[in-house]
């Protein structure tokens, strides 16, 4: 007969209960990263909303405009929850869309988002195109991300061209590396763009100078909002810059935010209102899709933008008080 002392068994029974708690404790971790990866795949990627912003950046005198910045597509041609929300942006009828490029991540997705943008594509717009209008997506080492300097490689050659003239058909007018005038309710506007910075194609000494200084609004269009090319848009005089690109960050964490902005912005200004300089506003837009080989975000809700532009102060309180909007902080999903 074997005989074990008290101690031993003590110690037998102390290491069964450790390696039973490991196992629930891995067990939960394991349905938290699981819960976690469905919330981010399935939930908040198509959990659509759009926010809303007010700044005071027109020309005293100048009524409000109402900007409707859309960014980032990703559009496949079977994504049909996105492309039914986008449909719905029409009903907002906005005085002006702008839309800051990545609109594809399928070779056959040009048809979908025109039908998406629908009746947008009637009223006034301006585009700029990104990295994903030209080349298709792929699979890369997510950690490279962490790395300005990673080595950038591109995906089989995207319709640009069709998406492109679909665009100018319907009566959107092209920014990239031009200026453009035109007169938006009653709210004269001089814009300029240029290709996309993240991949080099910014050309800005093909729009540099100041811009018509009798425009209400100074308009300018990137898709990846680069410091180099902020700061010749800044510099020129411009009043405010849309951008798109950095999808808020995709994953970000509670009470931290992004981690990374997948450009030379700060993770401050990775999606939103800010300033830029003195006197220049910049909007980042948070967009809609995301990469089909990455597809998740978490604690960064897919977004387009309803902007109300507001006059800047001219010292008439009466003036002000009638033209001016409250902030909005709400969204709508």
């Amino acid at each position: 007969m074997v005989h074990v002392d008290n101690a031993l068994a003590g110690r037998i029974s102390s290491a069964g209960l450790t390696s039973s708690a490991a196992v629930r404790a891995a067990g939960g971790l394991a349905g938290l990263a699981a819960a976690g990866l469905f919330y981010s795949t399935v939930v908040e990627r198509n959990a659509f909303t759009l926010r809303h912003s007010t700044l005071s950046v027109l020309e005293p005198g100048a009524a409000p405009l109402r900007v409707l910045h859309i960014s980032d597509l990703h559009m496949t041609p079977h994504q049909h929850l996105k492309q039914a929300w986008v449909s719905e942006l029409e009903a907002l009828e906005p005085d002006l869309v702008i839309n800051t490029g990545d609109n594809l991540a399928h070779p056959q997705a040009v048809p979908a988002v025109i039908q998406s943008l629908g009746g947008l594509l009637s009223r006034p717009g301006m585009f700029v195109f990104g990295s994903n209008d030209y080349f298709g997506p792929r699979l890369k080492n997510p950690f490279q991300y962490f790395r300005s300097d990673h080595t950038r490689t591109f995906g089989d050659p995207l319709p640009w061209q069709d998406l492109r003239a679909a665009f100018i058909e319907r009566g959107w007018l092209d920014a990239t590396h031009t200026v453009r005038e035109l007169e938006v309710s009653g709210v004269r506007v001089v814009a300029a763009g240029v290709d996309d910075p993240h991949i080099e194609r910014d050309r800005y000494e093909t729009i540099a100078g100041r811009p018509n200084p009798l425009a209400h609004l100074r308009l300018g269009l990137t898709h990846s909002p680069e410091p180099r090319v902020l700061d010749r848009f800044a510099d020129d005089g411009y009043d405010l810059v849309m951008a798109g690109h950095t999808h808020g960050g995709q994953l970000c964490l509670p009470f931290f935010g992004a981690l990374v902005t997948n450009c030379e912005l700060d993770r401050s200004r990775v999606k939103g209102v800010s300033s830029w300089g003195s006197a220049m506003k910049l909007h980042v837009s948070a967009g809609l899709g995301t990469s089909p080989y990455a597809p998740a975000r978490f604690c960064c809700r897919p977004e387009a933008s309803l902007l109300t532009l507001t006059p800047v102060s001219n010292g008439d309180a009466e003036f002000d008080e009638d033209h001016s909007l409250p902030q909005l902080a709400s969204e709508i999903g």
